[in-house]
């Protein structure tokens, strides 16, 4: 994907071959609605941060008398109210902007946090691997230093001196390379694997590490791929009267089901792992967890990034999704296929 600025990547819009119906209130509120859901989200997000690695007070903190400054409480509501406003100011500043425009806007915006997310696991997973197995055959120090070869036995300063680097450099990737993405996750995956088996079997030869570096490509894998399923319509979907629906009809059941099995599960998702610091996403971050075993590699706590990673993209899809179901459902004409294969296609991620 070329490097373009955020005002650019929400102007550019859809090749259209007939122009859109001319919105009325329910495509505008639509719009309001799923744009408010992202923004919303990525509000929830920032919150989280604040509220638990900088130690804000939380909105709660508003209503409930506790302890902390109003001022910070404030913002972090303020922080949702922003978010409103700005969908609604989006809205009205595109007023005839076609659905599946912005649906197209969605889709980039997962090809970048998806690309970003697989390089950052592939630079931190041979990053970590390489380290742990320096570190198990005692040659980490000749590479780095003793002290920091001493340091680096606690993810407190492994994480931070290597790991968020190296996610720094895949930001950058992310947004410089165009089209490689997790598909080659698989590949690498199946390679892991395969040096599994060529040493154990060849060389008599296995450590932890090995078999951490396969867990944590594979739960990428799994997680990063259902939002690009979901574009490509590849999730298993029970079907005994749709098929034979019109297409109209079959917009409207999708979003239906946007709204009430996809939003809705993904808020349950981030709102159940981050809600605490006990959750299950917050608690492997904040304490950069690692595995039992001694020599393997510290990524866990990044595993459990992964369902957030997740719950984020499928909600941008799901609202994307919501925006051409409804483009269905009023018989727009059809700015852009259900599948894309071509330049702006999620099938580049």
């Amino acid at each position: 994907m070329r490097a373009a600025s955020l005002h650019g990547l929400l102007r550019e819009s859809v090749p259209v071959t007939n122009p859109p119906l001319p919105p009325t209130r329910g495509s505008l509120g639509l719009r309001v609605f799923a744009w408010f859901m992202v923004t919303a989200m990525f509000a929830f997000l920032l919150n989280n941060y604040l509220s638990f690695w900088r130690d804000w007070p939380g909105i709660t903190a508003l209503f409930s008398g506790g302890e902390g400054s109003v001022v910070l409480s404030g913002t972090q509501l303020v922080l949702y109210l922003v978010a409103l406003a700005g969908s609604i100011w989006w809205v009205g500043s595109t007023r005839d902007r076609a659905l599946r425009a912005d649906w197209a806007v969605m889709n980039r915006l997962v090809k970048v946090i998806v690309r970003f997310a697989f390089f950052a696991v592939l630079l931190v997973g041979l990053g970590d691997a390489i380290v742990s197995f320096l570190r198990v055959e005692g040659l980490l120090a000749d590479y780095v230093g003793v002290e920091t070869a001493k340091a680096w036995d606690y993810n407190n300063n492994r994480a931070p001196q290597l790991h968020l680097p190296l996610m720094g450099a895949a930001l950058v990737l992310a947004l410089v390379l165009p089209t490689l993405g997790f598909q080659w996750l698989a590949v690498l995956v199946v390679i892991a694997e395969l040096s599994i088996v060529l040493s154990r079997f060849v060389f008599s030869y296995e450590q932890a590490f090995q078999g951490d570096l396969v867990r944590f490509w594979y739960g990428a894998l799994f997680l990063f791929a259902s939002a690009y399923t979901l574009h490509e319509d590849g999730h298993v979907r029970v079907d005994v009267v749709y098929a034979g629906l019109t297409r109209r009809a079959q917009g409207a059941v999708n979003a239906f089901g946007c709204i009430v099995m996809g939003i809705l599960f993904c808020w349950v998702i981030l709102y159940l792992g981050m809600s605490n610091a006990a959750s299950v996403i917050n608690a492997p971050l904040l304490a950069l967890e690692t595995t039992q075993s001694g020599f393997g590699m510290y990524v866990k706590y990044l595993m459990a990034g992964f369902l957030a990673v997740f719950g984020i993209t499928m909600m941008i899809q799901f609202c994307g999704y919501l925006l051409a179901s409804a483009a269905d459902w009023r018989g727009d004409p059809d700015g852009l296929p259900h599948h894309v294969h071509g330049e702006d296609a999620v099938t580049e991620v």
